[in-house]
């Protein structure tokens, strides 16, 4: 059997180049990640940093060991999609083959280990093929995270040999999870398949692809209900994530029926001449050829589009809460002195903290931030009150727990220690704020206890939040104060509040874009180069029919240009429904719909998209077309 499946992987070795360099990608990258996520554990912490340089370098730690988690994670699951795809076409390529097979005598059982030992072995070059991967990609995340301010420059991940194994059984294992599923197909492959001509009989939707299929159908249709019904921001987020995924994939599953569906728009514009017509029938009628190609495509917008719609809308939603609770029109980077056309201001100074508490038997230290106010001023220019205790008592010794610190368990009338400068004091808790989006400002004291001594107000982050008076124009009054630091409008300073909150998200996303940007493209490029290899009868009559070689590689190109069109329409599908619940409940808490849609992704990724399928697809069907078309025919090639 282990001859047999050699054997197999040797002469169909084009068949499943995708696979093997999707494996190789996947144990690179598991082991790549496996080792800097050891090297993170423990931190290392060089000495001679103080304690808020210590808290900053943990979550750093921190924040790269997840990063590495969700990529291992995308990793395995892109790695399993494609695998699945490349067998998928090897058993309808095979059926002959198959079937013969089955009329010699081979049980199903035989030909379901035959092709998971194909599986096994391709994993197997896989790895081998990773390991040197694993090492570049080693160093190149580590420089990476580096970049990206997570680690420090001294980082360095030793070599793990407990990696190289881990990364070794995924890599063998994904690739026999991902044929198992072909494996059971063609074992359903009767002997008398062998005797037809009829390569393409093998049903492309089977029940169990309807069944998971129309259930991820379902349970979108249900969370998009749900989303809308529940009027929730934050409850729209998080079903928003729920459906990026689910929506992916029961349009993957359920591709071969909704691509030659929604293929049919973008194929009214493809008429007129030989080429066009031949490639609209393409699209419209080979099913698991144009699924195949779809299919990726769709998985990556959803996701990708669909993540980056997510934060860009909690980024946007920020900005807009911050405006709606501030009822002042400017924001100065700057004190501001006494002017008659000012109705109120809330003078902000915000200097580094070190909050000490008790918790149970534990001192717990935070290494944050404090907002130094006037609880007065504060309260003229902001609509947002302590849900419980008041500002009004944030005077002397005391502290209010901000927005940022809510969900903590401090308690009101409960004493911490904080340490501002080189100032300790002991501070009464005598306010606790609600929570909001804006996770940025978490403790507030009174700005005399900042400003004591005066000259760490002087070196400190000073904002004053401007209230303008009845019958002045804010424009003018911006013009006026434009002396004592930066003016914005509210609007404006919310706006940067959130592109703030944006960027910090953007690094991560960019990371997890480009491994499934990867992926995506070994998994079309693979499609295409498999389905032209299947074409090569049908190229030949093509062009004994008349048509040229040039015309052919046209309708090839056509043909999965209007694919790509089509997974891209459908990956946006999935990402306006994980959008809707967020717009709904926006509209339902600011009475406006924030939601960002993610034009210039979506442009990339179709752009991206065209270009390399264009030009897969234009060069796989010129190699196709090589041979002349009688000697494709007579079977001499």
């Amino acid at each position: 059997m282990l001859r047999m499946s050699l054997g197999a992987v040797r002469d169909r070795w084009h068949l499943f180049a995708g696979a093997v360099v999707a494996v190789a990608f996947g144990v690179g990258l598991v082991q790549s990640a496996l080792q800097v996520m050891a090297a993170t554990d423990p931190p290392q912490v060089p000495p001679g940093l103080s304690g808020p340089e210590r808290a900053k370098l943990r979550d750093g730690y921190a924040g790269a060991a997840t990063l590495m988690g969700m990529s291992v994670m995308l990793a395995v699951f892109l790695t399993v999609f494609v695998v699945s795809t490349t067998f998928g076409f090897a058993v309808v390529q095979r059926r002959r083959e198959l079937g013969l097979l089955r009329l010699v005598g081979a049980q199903r059982g035989t030909l379901r280990l035959m092709l998971l030992g194909e599986a096994a072995v391709l994993g197997l070059v896989g790895t081998a093929a990773g390991v040197p991967i694993g090492l570049v990609g080693t160093w190149a995340q580590s420089k990476l995270l580096i970049e990206l301010g997570m680690l420090p420059s001294s980082f360095h991940a030793p070599w793990e040999q407990g990696a190289l194994w881990a990364a070794a059984m995924i890599g063998v294992g994904t690739a026999v999870v991902g044929a198992f599923a072909a494996a059971w197909r063609a074992s359903r492959i009767g002997a008398l398949d062998a005797l037809a001509d009829l390569p393409r009989t093998l049903p492309v939707m089977t029940g169990w692809r309807w069944f998971w299929g129309l259930s991820a159908a379902g349970f979108t249709g249900l969370m998009v209900i749900a989303a809308q019904a529940a009027g929730d921001f934050v409850a729209g987020l998080m079903i928003a994530l729920v459906v990026m995924i689910s929506g992916s994939v029961a349009l993957s599953q359920l591709s071969p029926v909704v691509v030659p569906l929604a293929g049919r728009l973008p194929a009214l514009v493809l008429r007129g001449n030989v080429v066009t017509d031949l490639a609209r029938a393409g699209v419209l009628h080979a099913v698991r050829r144009s699924a195949a190609t779809a299919a990726p495509l769709i998985v990556l917008v959803g996701l990708l589009a669909g993540l980056w719609g997510v934060f860009g809308s909690l980024a946007k939603a920020v900005g807009e809460e911050q405006r709606q609770l501030i009822t002042a029109e400017l924001v100065v980077g700057g004190a501001v002195p006494p002017d008659p056309r000012i109705a109120a201001t809330s003078v902000q100074t915000t200097v580094p903290v070190t909050i000490v508490r008790t918790a149970g038997k534990k001192k717990q230290t935070t290494y944050s931030e404090a907002v130094g106010i006037d609880p007065a001023g504060y309260q003229r220019t902001h609509t947002l009150r302590a849900r419980k205790g008041s500002l009004d008592k944030l005077t002397g010794a005391t502290i209010a727990i901000g927005p940022g610190m809510a969900t903590e368990g401090y308690k009101l009338g409960s004493s911490v220690t904080a340490v501002i400068g080189t100032q300790r004091l002991t501070l009464k808790v005598v306010a606790l704020m609600p929570e909001t989006l804006d996770v940025t400002e978490h403790f507030f004291v009174p700005r005399a206890l900042v400003c004591a001594p005066a000259s760490r107000c002087a070196e400190a982050r000073t904002e004053t939040l401007v209230r303008v008076a009845a019958g002045t124009d804010p424009a003018e009054l911006a013009q006026a104060l434009a002396a004592q630091g930066e003016v914005r409008t509210v609007r404006e300073w919310a706006e940067a509040k959130g592109a703030a909150e944006q960027r910090d998200d953007t690094g991560i996303f960019a990371v997890l874009m480009g491994l499934a940007g990867v992926y995506a493209a070994v998994a079309v490029v693979n499609a295409v180069v498999m389905a032209a290899a299947d074409r090569r009868r049908e190229f030949a009559l093509a062009r004994m029919a008349g048509c040229t070689r040039r015309q052919v590689v046209g309708i090839a190109t056509v043909e999965s240009i209007t694919v790509v069109v089509v997974g891209v329409l459908l990956g946006a599908l999935v990402v306006g429904a994980a959008l809707a619940g967020i717009a709904a409940g926006t509209a339902e808490l600011y009475g406006v719909v924030v939601v960002a849609v993610p034009w210039r992704l979506l442009g990339l990724i179709s752009a991206a998209a065209l270009v390399v399928v264009g030009c897969t697809a234009a060069l796989s069907a010129w190699t196709t077309t090589r041979f002349s078309p009688i000697t494709v025919l007579s079977g001499r090639e």
